[in-house]
């Protein structure tokens, strides 16, 4: 079975030769295989946006390799790669355009992964298909698709951005601290719609989270990484007997001190 994400020996340093130069990956290795659900966790400053900005193409690394169901995109620009990748920020104002409608959102997105030159002219067979996509979130967004996406609410957004990544049944999904800046109440929410959409649709995810109990709930694989490097992997069996307190436990034995306790990293 190929594997849909390999990133060999990735190497990235920032100001490079000045007293602010900092190694943010360190030869990072990582192998997802179709279907591979692996959460992210580690304190601020270990590397996961660095991580994840290297899987998408927003940087380039200095040494390594980075390939998405076998073919060798280190190079390829950002633009030309989000055909193969969905992404959700942490920011629900991110992954949407707020002036735009949802329907004008939604074809915009569905346009990302179609031939160029396809204009987003919304077809009734296409509005079907959207409303459709919308009413698995259950928030009634399926009968407002000429409200403006500036009007809804954060998780609303938040939703719908994790939608548009999803729909186009993308080669490799991130998600990138989602659930971070929203209430509880609409994190639960986001959470449980991003567990049924990833099974729905077989989505290899790679997910970043500050909250450690969030990457135990989710996926079949987990990785701790720290200072550019991954320090901890645990596969499905394993993940199924960690705690919060066996993975802090984990971190103080590899490194010989407390993990930072930084944003609702406990959590």
């Amino acid at each position: 079975m190929r594997a849909l994400l390999q990133l060999r020996q990735i190497y990235k340093v920032f100001n490079e030769g000045t007293p602010d130069e900092k190694i943010a990956l360190d030869h990072v290795n990582l192998v997802l295989e179709p279907g591979d659900f692996v959460t992210v966790i580690g304190s601020n400053g270990a590397g996961k946006s660095t991580l994840m900005n290297m899987i998408s193409g927003k940087l380039v690394p200095d040494v390594g390799e980075v390939k998405i169901d076998g073919s060798d995109v280190t190079n390829v620009k950002e633009h030309k790669r989000s055909r193969l990748i969905g992404r959700v920020f942490q920011d629900p104002m991110a992954g949407t355009a707020p002036s735009m409608t949802i329907e004008e959102n939604l074809a915009l997105a569905y346009a990302r992964t179609r031939a160029r030159g396809l204009r987003l002219g919304v077809s009734k067979k296409k509005r079907e298909f959207f409303k459709e996509k919308l009413e698995i979130l259950h928030l009634g967004l399926e009968n407002r698709l000429q409200a403006k996406v500036g009007l809804l609410s954060g998780g609303e957004r938040q939703a719908l951005s994790l939608l548009m990544a999803t729909f186009t049944e993308p080669k490799i999904l991130l998600l990138d601290e989602h659930t971070a800046a929203l209430d509880p109440s609409r994190a639960e929410l986001i959470t449980r719609l991003t567990k049924q959409i990833v099974e729905e649709y077989q989505l290899t995810t790679l997910m970043v989270t500050h909250n450690m109990q969030q990457a135990l709930e989710l996926g079949n694989r987990l990785i701790m990484m720290d200072k550019g490097q991954i320090i901890f992997e645990a596969n499905e069996e394993e993940k199924k007997q960690l705690t919060v307190e066996k993975l802090l436990e984990e971190f103080q034995r590899i490194r010989g001190e407390k993990m930072a306790s930084d944003r609702a990293v406990l959590i």
